[in-house]
Order: structure tokens, then sequence, then C-alpha cells
């Protein structure tokens, strides 16, 4: 089956960023572009008419943007779906048919970061595929500019597979770079145990051992995609800190997140969470696994 790459469009300009955002996608992956609006009816005086008179109103109007994108680049094929309901569930339904979702967000300050809304969390944190933030300052000159496709990596190779297989493809169809990081702090000695430390000792210490586990996980990403070249960065600190130490030369950051259920709904990781905020480029938060309760 064929997924779509999906653009959820609200009318506002960081929507109609993603918009683009998810357009470009399309068309370098050979795939539709599916767009995507959760309506839901207002009785009001101002707006007047029926149910099916307003939602032809909003259809006509996300349409209009539509037919602009396409304009801009021939043969994309796209469609829209005004679909009732509550923002959240419609994305999260649309997200779970989708290659990937692209979702507007605002800038978090005048520079850099993301402002997320209810909406916009809960659609991370649920979502079974992967989810990319676009802010309305994005800009598509970044995606040729040599920059790179930067992704974390943490413990062993299923560990971050699924981020490390999304870049890898996002690259593959950019013709970009993928750094690959892995953070790495030094641990209590308590938590040392014999087999930890035999480990430690033939691979020489605690950095040739990381980048040993680096270089293991990103070894099949490497044969499966031969032609995308790879930085792999292995640096000391917290997993958030390092990712964004390297933001400014990516024109995309792929995070993974596992969701934590909690007793007011799921929450995302504070890796994924910080570079959410923090980051100037596009994120995309890949799931690589269930929503875990707390």
């Amino acid at each position: 089956m064929t997924r779509p790459i999906t653009a959820g469009v609200d009318g506002t300009e960081e929507s109609l960023a993603a918009l683009d955002w998810a357009a470009r996608e399309a068309v370098r992956r050979g795939l539709p572009l599916r767009v995507v609006h959760a309506w839901r009816y207002e009785e009001h005086e101002g707006l007047g008419g029926d149910p099916e008179t307003q939602r032809g109103w909003v259809s006509d109007g996300v349409s209009a943007s539509v037919r602009a994108v396409t304009g801009r680049y021939p043969g994309l094929s796209a469609t829209v779906d005004v679909v009732p309901g509550d923002p959240a569930d419609v994305l999260l339904g649309a997200a779970a048919g989708a290659e990937l979702l692209a979702l507007g967000s605002r800038g978090h300050g005048p520079v850099v970061g993301f402002l997320l809304g209810s909406v916009g969390q809960q659609v991370i944190a649920g979502a079974a595929r992967p989810v990319v933030l676009v802010r309305a300052e994005d800009e598509p000159a970044a995606e040729a500019a040599g920059r790179e496709v930067v992704v974390g990596q943490q413990g062993g190779p299923q560990d971050s597979a699924a981020a490390l297989g999304f870049a890898f493809e996002t690259a593959a169809a950019r013709g970009a770079t993928v750094r690959v990081v892995r953070a790495w702090t030094l641990p209590p000695v308590f938590a040392y145990s014999p087999g930890s430390l035999k480990l430690l000792d033939e691979s020489g210490g605690l950095e040739p051992y990381e980048k040993k586990a680096l270089s293991e996980a990103v070894r099949p990403l490497r044969e499966r995609f031969p032609d995308v070249p790879v930085a792999e960065h292995v640096e000391m600190g917290s997993a958030g800190q390092v990712l964004l130490s390297v933001a400014g030369r990516a024109q995309l950051m792929v995070v993974g997140r596992r969701a934590h259920r909690t007793a007011v709904g799921a929450r995302i990781g504070s890796v994924a969470h910080g570079v959410l905020h923090h980051a100037g480029c596009p994120v995309a938060v890949v799931p690589h696994g269930p929503v875990i309760p707390e």
C-alpha cells in the first residue's frame, strides 16, 4: 500500500509552511500528498449556513491553498479531506495511514524552537507514524544548502532503528548527509557490572565503547543506503544538549520517542521535548515503541 505524505492544515501561516514542506517531500519521494483539515460546525451569526454549506466553504478555502502549492510543484498529486471531529483525533487518524504527518508550529521566541499546543502534543505523543513539526519561518533553501539530516541514536542497534531508518530514507531522497549523534555520560561506579566492565575493557574504555556501539547500530543502514554519506558523531554530554550543539548544520532533526502514559495523558521524553523547543529547523519525531504506562 502506498502511504501518502500528509499535512494537517488549519489556515494558519504555520500550517501553510507545513503544507509546503510536505509537498516538497512528496515530490522528492514520488508519493501523493494528502491534506487534512479537522472541521467542526460552528453556529454563529456571522458564519451562517447549514453544516454542509459551512463544510463546503472550508473545503474551498483549503483547496485554494493546495492549488497554490501544486502550482509550484507540477506533477504533484494532491487530495483534500475535510474531516469532522476533534482535531487531535482527526490528525491521529490521518497519521496512521501516512508515510509521515507534517504539522505547523509557532516559533518559540524570535529565532528558534516550537510552541506546542495541546493538539500538537497529543498527536506527537500518540501518532503511530513520524510527525514533522515545521515553523512558519522554514526556509526551503536550507534543504539545498548542504545541510545534514541529523538523527539521535541511543542504546543498542534496535533501540533507535526506526529513527535511523527514517533519517536515512529522508537523506537518500534529498541527496544529503546523515549525521548520527550518540551522547554519553559517565555512569555511577555502582552501575558497572562484571559483564559491562568486561565489555569496556575489550573496547579500550568508555568513549571507544560508545563509538563501537554507534557503528554497530549504523552498519545495517550503511549497507541498505550505500550512496548516503554518513558522519558518526560521539560526544560526552546529555543527549539533548549534544543534538542541539549540531542543530545549526541540520536541515532536519530526527529524534525517536517512546511516549509515556500519565494520569494527565501521554507525554514524550525529555530529549524529544528539548529538541522540539530549541531546534531552529524542522523536527521529525519518530515513534520507536508503544505508549508506556507509568
